[in-house]
């Protein structure tokens, strides 16, 4: 049989769409462990120009949910969340149930998405919950080399740099320094992003994502990610909201709960929202694209074998209007 997925990405970070729902029986965690291995690799060798990872929408047996939403990265491992592949996860579910306003299981929470104004003609757009939010060392999956069980704006020695880092999980982990523009980018994103994902370090043994921030100006961040399972990324939907978290918690100077961040990556903008409830709980909005390339089918069994020979795709015009999009935040 055929097996149909949709190209898409919020803020350049690309995922093949597969609805589960499709097949007689769904695929098993093998299966979508090889597809998305297979499928995602870059420079010619995956499907078309490859992915990030494989967004897996399922059913949900959850009340008021409309869908399930699971993240295997390109390397084939899971992550909890994806803040860029949600927005598109939820338009993909509010097209096919007629909904604008509704909850998409995930790994550790329910979370509220809902359609918003197009950023620009042809770019639609969407706001997700960003939750459930912890410093907690045991959360981070975190072994710092002392008595404190948290990290917020340190330095960590092993590193063997001078920036301070703040971890924390939104719900996956997240390692973030505020830089000079010269360090955001220059190399050292990369010498510690790869040394924290090696799977040999001892600070954060099942990896971390991290991203260096620059800030703009009020309201105003850059954020560049190296991202665990997939190296660097155009963006990172839950690094954008952790970045967001601390610039309001430790740059109150400038900005404070409830405010809308423009959030700049290498892949283009979101907005983002950092809330703080009732019990002192935080979590974030991120509003931004979800994009839709391009439709993709192909035997399920060539897919499994990785042979895209028989691969066909129908493009939608989507990707010409967001690049229009991006260029207009350049000559604005």
């Amino acid at each position: 049989m055929a097996v149909k997925m949709i190209k898409v990405h919020g803020s350049g970070n690309d995922f093949y769409l597969l609805d589960q729902t499709q097949f007689p029986e769904p695929l098993t965690d093998k299966g979508l462990k090889q597809l998305a291995i297979n499928i995602c690799k870059r420079d010619g060798a995956g499907l078309y120009e490859g992915a990030d990872g494989v967004l897996v929408v399922d059913k949900s047996e959850h009340a008021h949910v409309l869908g399930r939403m699971r993240v295997i990265n390109a390397d084939g491992t899971e992550a909890s969340m994806c803040g860029n592949g949600l927005r598109t996860v939820a338009r993909y579910l509010g097209t096919q149930n007629d909904a604008d306003n509704f909850r998409v299981e995930t790994m550790y929470a329910d979370l509220k998405v809902q359609a918003v104004a197009d950023f620009a003609k042809q770019v639609p757009a969407y706001s997700v919950e960003i939750s459930p939010v912890s410093f907690d060392a045991k959360t981070l999956g975190m072994h710092a080399n002392h008595e404190a069980q948290t990290i917020i704006n340190e330095t960590i020695p092993e590193l063997k740099s001078e920036l301070k880092f703040s971890a924390v999980a939104v719900p996956n982990p997240h390692l973030i320094a505020f830089v000079d523009h010269a360090t955001l980018v220059g190399d050292e994103l990369g010498r510690i992003g790869e040394w924290l994902n090696d799977g040999k370090n001892t600070i954060f043994p099942d990896g971390v994502n991290v991203s260096f921030v620059e800030v703009l100006g009020q309201n105003s961040i850059f954020v560049r990610t190296f991202e665990r399972g997939v190296g660097f990324t155009n963006a990172c939907g839950t690094a954008m909201s952790a970045s967001s978290l601390m610039y309001v918690l430790l740059h109150q100077e400038s900005t404070d709960f409830n405010q809308e961040i423009q959030v700049t990556n290498p892949g283009g903008m979101v907005k983002t929202v950092v809330h703080q409830g009732a019990d002192e709980e935080y979590w974030m909005e991120l509003i931004g694209n979800a994009t839709f390339v391009k439709i993709v089918s192909l035997p399920l069994t060539d897919a499994l074998a990785a042979d895209f020979t028989q691969a066909s795709a129908t493009i939608t015009g989507e990707q010409a209007a967001y690049e229009d999009f991006v260029t207009s935040l350049t000559t604005a």
